[in-house]
């Protein structure tokens, strides 16, 4: 009974193993030698740069509301579309929604390919009326057998400050990238972010831009209607 009792009290005070000492957070009290505790000590310090830590998790699943912009279909984002790589698939236009314009401001067309054209909450397509008076203006034929004048009243361009960065349109729903502070349309930004792999900005390039981040920009907002 006596050598067992000994045998027990020797192996409790074994010295302890690296791989011990690594999970141990009292390095200095551990029965282990000195070179083993400088080891450990290392190894506990490099852990939380493990390269481990900061590999890209793998993107869950879209949102319900989420729309392929290449397909039109729910359930997968652009990049892994099923039709990726497919050179008779024709890609569906990306329509804008007209979100935050006043009805007074749209005009209603018929083709989903003109111009400028946005999408309505009815599911009509129209486009801006400003947008409308200016390609009237450019489709007017000029008189014949008359020189060319410079015209004296030609109406004042959109500034840059009220478009698109990304559609170059007159800005809907004006919101800020945190990142760079440029404005966007709402619905281009949020767009941008989903589609980039890495949440990058489209003008900075900056990664890990949540598109819960963006800042209404109320000043244009009131500005574009």
């Amino acid at each position: 009974m006596c050598f067992i009792f000994c045998e027990q009290i020797d192996d409790s005070s074994a010295p302890l193993s690296l791989a011990q000492l690594i999970e141990t957070n009292n390095l200095a009290a551990a029965n282990a030698s000195e070179e083993d505790k400088i080891k450990a000590m290392m190894i506990q310090s490099c852990c939380q740069y493990d390269p481990v830590n900061y590999m890209k998790k793998p993107l869950g699943p879209p949102p319900p509301s989420y729309v392929c912009f290449r397909c039109g279909k729910p359930g997968h984002y652009i990049k892994n579309c099923p039709t990726n790589g497919d050179k008779n698939f024709k890609p569906i236009p990306r329509i804008k929604k007209s979100t935050g314009i006043p009805r007074s401001f749209l005009m209603e067309v018929e083709d989903p390919n003109t111009k400028g054209v946005m999408l309505t909450n009815t599911g009509k397509y129209a486009i801006p009326i400003v947008n409308a008076e200016a390609y009237a203006r450019g489709k007017k034929e000029k008189p014949p057998f008359f020189p060319e004048k410079p015209s004296s009243s030609s109406s004042d361009p959109v500034p840059d400050e009220l478009l698109c960065l990304i559609c170059k349109e007159i800005m809907t729903d004006a919101a800020v990238a945190p990142c760079c502070g440029n404005s966007y349309c709402d619905e281009c930004i949020r767009t941008a972010l989903l589609d980039s792999e890495e949440h990058a900005c489209p003008t900075c390039h900056r990664t890990g831009v949540s598109p819960d981040a963006l800042i209404a920009n109320k000043f244009l907002r009131k500005v574009t209607g």
